[in-house]
C-alpha cells in the first residue's frame, strides 16, 4: 500500500509545488486534480494540477520526468462532476472533460481516474439508476479501450441546501454498488473507497471491504466527526452539515487502525491517498500545509514505507 495526498488541497499551487511538498512530507504518490479551466461551484472543485488538454508528448514526459525525479507516483487523475446534472449542457460539458481526464491517463501511463457518477439530485434513486444505464456504459467502454480502471467515489454529495433532496452521487451505498456493477460487468469499473461517507450514514464502513475487495482500485484516507449532540436536535433528515463535519485523519470517528487492518487482510496494496477536508485549518496557506504535514505523520503510523 502507498501513501498519498489529494492535490485538491493544493489549490493555487502549481503542478511542481505540489508534487515538491508532497515529496517533502514523505507522500509516495498524489492523485492529481484535473479540472476544466472554469470557476468552481463547490469547495475542491476546480483545481487542476495537469492540463489534459495538452497531449503534447514533451509535456507528458515532462510530467513523468518531474515525478520521478521528486520519487513521486501519481496515483491517478482526478474530476469529480455531474455526469448525471439534469441540465443538459452541463451534463455534456462534464463528459466531454472526462473523457479527455481518461484519455490523459492513458498517455501518461497512470491508467487510473478517479470520478463520481453523478446524480439528478431531483430524481429518485430508480430514476437515478435508469439514467446511469443511459449514460456510463460509453464511458467505461472508452476506458477499456484505453485500458484505464474508472474508480468510482462513495461519497453522497450531500451536503446543505444546494445538493438537497438526493445529493449529486448516486454510488453511495452497498446495495446501490451492486445495482450499478450488476449493470456495468466490467474489470475496469470499480470503487475509490472513502470510509468517512459512511459515518453519517451510518453504514459499516469495515464489512464493504471484504464484499468488494476485488473491485476497490483506489482509496481515501478523510475523516468525519459526527456531533450526537447536533444530531440529537436536528435529526438526520437535516442537512449532513447540521450534524456532522469532514477532518483531517484521526481527528473523527474513523478507527483507523481497524480500517487499516482490514485494508490488509484483503490484501490491497495499492493507493490510498489523504484528502485533506478540515476547515478548521483552511484559514491561511500556511495551516493548510500544516494540515497536509499532520495527516501525513498520523496515517503513516498505520501505513507502512515501502
Amino acid at each position: 500500500m502507498k501513501l498519498g495526498i489529494v492535490s485538491a488541497i493544493y489549490d493555487g499551487f502549481t503542478f511542481e509545488e505540489t508534487i515538491d511538498n508532497a515529496a517533502q512530507n514523505g507522500y509516495e504518490c498524489v492523485e492529481v486534480a484535473c479540472w476544466p479551466n472554469a470557476k468552481a461551484e463547490r469547495r475542491y472543485a476546480g483545481v487542476s494540477h495537469i492540463d489534459v488538454d495538452n497531449s503534447d508528448n514533451e509535456y507528458i514526459d515532462y510530467i513523468l520526468r518531474y515525478c520521478k525525479n521528486k520519487n513521486i507516483e501519481i496515483s491517478s487523475l482526478a474530476f469529480y462532476p455531474n455526469t448525471m446534472d439534469p441540465d443538459p449542457k452541463k451534463r455534456a460539458a462534464n463528459i466531454e472533460h472526462l473523457f479527455k481526464v481518461i484519455n490523459m491517463s492513458a498517455k501518461l501511463g497512470v491508467n487510473m481516474v478517479t470520478t463520481f457518477i453523478g446524480r439528478d439530485q431531483t430524481k429518485t434513486v430508480e430514476q437515478n439508476i435508469d439514467l446511469f444505464k443511459q449514460i456510463w456504459p460509453e464511458i467505461i467502454n472508452f476506458a477499456e479501450q484505453k485500458k484505464v480502471k474508472i474508480a468510482i467515489e462513495n461519497c453522497p454529495m450531500l451536503f446543505g441546501v444546494d445538493q438537497w433532496p438526493g445529493g449529486q452521487n448516486l454510488f453511495t451505498t452497498p446495495k446501490i454498488w451492486r445495482e450499478c456493477f450488476d449493470i456495468i460487468k466490467s474489470d475496469y469499473f470499480g470503487i475509490n473507497y472513502d470510509p468517512s461517507h459512511f459515518i453519517w450514514q451510518q453504514i459499516d464502513y469495515i464489512k464493504p471491504l471484504y464484499e468488494f475487495k476485488d473491485k476497490i482500485f483506489h482509496v481515501h484516507f478523510k475523516d468525519i466527526k459526527l456531533y450526537k449532540e447536533k444530531l440529537d436536535d436536528v435529526g438526520i433528515m437535516a442537512y449532513p452539515l447540521d450534524y456532522m463535519s469532514p477532518k483531517l485523519p484521526g481527528l473523527g470517528d474513523v478507527n483507523w487502525a481497524d480500517f487499516v487492518a482490514a485494508l490488509k487482510a484483503i490484501g490491497f496494496d495499492g493507493y490510498a491517498c489523504v484528502e485533506v477536508e478540515d476547515k478548521a485549518y483552511e484559514d491561511s496557506t500556511e495551516h493548510i500545509l500544516e494540515s497536509i504535514a499532520i495527516s501525513y505523520e498520523y496515517m503513516r503510523k498505520f501505513v507502512v514505507k515501502n
